[in-house]
């Protein structure tokens, strides 16, 4: 069983650290905070440590990065 396993279909929460995350509550996916879309925990690969925020690709990544103002838009 890996650990994402056991989770159902619901929100899970999380930790988003340097290179890793934490499960801190067990479910299947997260919400992308730029596209409202599920992001499966499988396929979790992008997210901000500072704004403890996931992203469902690296075009919502750098959409956040620019509107929290840390590239040019």
């Amino acid at each position: 069983m890996n650990r994402f396993e056991r989770g159902g279909n619901r929100l899970a929460v999380i930790e988003y650290l340097d290179g890793d995350f934490r499960i801190v509550q067990t479910g299947s996916h997260v919400i992308c905070a730029i596209t409202g879309k599920a992001v499966p925990l499988d396929e979790l690969r992008y997210w901000s440590v500072a704004r403890q925020e996931a992203y469902l690709d690296a075009a919502a990544s750098l959409e956040a990065e620019q509107k929290a103002g840390n590239l040019p838009a």
